[in-house]
């Protein structure tokens, strides 16, 4: 299982969220290089990352930062945030991330999942699906798709996603332990390759999901709190690749 170590962007600041609630946002790091640089010490391979600016307005004032990351600390970067559209497709591609991150427009406009996978494969692309309740939340978390999680994974296995990233947005930033259930309930209705997002604070959270083969855990919060320690975790998941 991979690990991938979670840098947010937001206001050109490196931030942590609860719940997605941009009121909530907290610096945790001073430079967002630097906080590659250490997950590279630390053994990872990637660093999830999100800009927020993107998400919420559609600006990408955090691009020079991100750019920064992609071409200077050795980390694939899987980047989210505002892809709404075929041209914001092309910027992230263009912009070399490694894997673009697709959530509200998977939801909303599902042939800007289907352009990215025909003109970038689908190892470089990823849907992302939040949910509140079992419910899809779109727009920065600020609406109801209408669509469960599981309706909408197997609406993107069918157009060819092999990467969903599932967030239970009742877990994000609350160091409270994945939503494991939800997690196995997807794994069942899909095939796909699935990234745990949310909560995930110990060891025994990283054992879990590895056991349960997962493809992937994104850390974020317990990393900057202290509460776990990121190469141990990278041990704990296996190769890193």
């Amino acid at each position: 299982m991979i690990i991938l170590p979670a840098i947010d962007m937001k206001d050109g600041r490196c931030v942590r969220l609860q719940k997605g609630e941009f009121s909530t946002a907290s610096q945790v790091a001073d430079n967002a290089l630097e906080t590659a640089r250490a997950f590279v010490g630390a053994g990872a391979r990637w660093v999830h990352m999100v800009d927020l600016d993107g998400a919420r307005d559609g600006i990408r004032q955090n691009f020079p930062a991100i750019h920064e990351i992609i071409q200077q600390s050795d980390l694939q970067v899987e980047l989210g945030g505002g892809i709404k559209s075929c041209a914001d497709v092309d910027a992230v591609a263009g912009a070399g991330a490694a894997r673009m991150v697709i959530g509200s427009a998977a939801a909303a406009h599902p042939e800007v999942v289907d352009y990215a996978l025909k003109q970038y494969g689908p190892d470089r692309v990823a849907v992302g699906i939040d949910c509140l309740n079992g419910r899809v939340r779109t727009s920065g978390w600020g609406q109801d798709s209408g669509l469960s999680g599981v309706e909408l994974a197997r609406q993107m296995e069918k157009i060819g996603v092999k990467i969903i990233i599932f967030t239970d947005i009742a877990t994000d930033g609350m160091l409270s332990g994945p939503s494991f259930g939800q997690l196995a309930e997807l794994q069942r209705a899909v095939k796909c390759d699935i990234v745990a997002s949310g909560g995930v604070t110990t060891l025994d959270d990283v054992r879990r999901l590895r056991d349960m083969g997962l493809y992937g855990a994104i850390i974020g919060k317990a990393y900057y709190s202290g509460m776990l320690d990121l190469a141990q975790a990278v041990r704990e998941a296996g190769p890193q690749q």
